[in-house]
């Protein structure tokens, strides 16, 4: 009777286990609007793909597979938003996929931040990492700043780096700023607590996995962070009436296993208001 029991339990748990391995092959396309209720005649938008937590020793999304889901949607620019990989030998298995996302030809470019993961690296096998992404047109900015202009009016995107590992310095990365729409890309969303004199339009992170297993919750992120305690793990949130967003990533960290979350690739669309206020800087 208890080889009986013990063989029902065992079937039982293999049959959670592939389910929570195919969550990962579910991969969600999220379609968000900044403030919709801006018209889009007066204000041109930004077109976003967001791309966060590839975590590439355990993604279960191939580079084809990641271009047929993208292939359609125009797109002005790539945001990648850290967490690549944490192991120097994944580093040629991210090729692949930056010449799949150079295919799309984005018609701004394509910029990145690191996250915590990829800091795990050794100094020279991430300065391997960061040659690779910017030989393939990637820019990483490292609390760094770049003005384009998008329809005649200038978006600053401001790459802050890491929070959790404290490499965030938002002086710098605001340093000399001009006047314009302001969109931050950072990996930790954490960040955006401590952002209440620095001015975005929007801001774009990852690092949480909306949860990766979130059963019932994922009360195994309280320990990263202010906002995992306050419940904010994913999706769209407001702080000091500024958006930002937190995506659930691509790739797992750990096991590739989800439960309660999904895969995400994320296009946005960034209105470019007309009358932007002067950017404010720390004083």
């Amino acid at each position: 009777m208890k080889f009986l029991f013990m063989i029902l339990v065992l079937s039982i748990l293999f049959k959670l286990i592939k389910k929570s391995y195919q969550n990962t092959k579910d991969v969600q396309i999220n379609e968000i609007t900044v403030n919709k209720h801006l018209s889009p005649e007066q204000n041109p938008s930004l077109s976003i793909l967001q791309l966060s937590d590839l975590h590439l020793e355990n993604i279960s999304i191939s580079p084809e597979e990641l271009y047929q889901k993208i292939i359609n949607q125009p797109i002005d620019i790539i945001a990648l938003t850290g967490d690549f990989l944490d192991r120097s030998w994944t580093i040629p298995k991210l090729i692949p996929y930056l010449e799949v996302l150079n295919k799309i030809n984005a018609r701004y470019g394509m910029y990145a931040v690191l996250g915590n993961h990829d800091y795990v690296l050794k100094k020279k096998n991430l300065d391997k990492l960061i040659q690779t992404l910017e030989d393939h047109n990637c820019k990483v900015l490292r609390n760094q700043n770049e003005t384009i202009l998008v329809h005649g009016r200038p978006v600053n995107i401001i790459g802050v780096d890491d929070f959790s590992t404290k490499r965030s310095d938002l002086t710098a990365s605001y340093a000399n700023l001009s006047d314009g729409t302001n969109l931050v890309l950072t990996h930790d969303p954490n960040v955006v607590l401590n952002m209440k004199d620095y001015h975005f339009d929007y801001l774009l992170s990852g690092h949480l996995h909306g949860g990766q297993i979130c059963y019932p919750k994922a009360y195994h992120l309280v320990k990263m962070g202010k906002l995992p305690r306050m419940n904010i793990i994913k999706g769209m949130h407001m702080i000091d009436g500024k958006p930002y967003y937190i995506s659930e990533g691509l790739g797992q960290t750990g096991v590739n296993i989800r439960v309660g979350s999904r895969p995400e690739i994320t296009f946005h669309k960034l209105p470019l208001i007309s009358n932007t206020k002067q950017s404010q800087q720390a004083i």
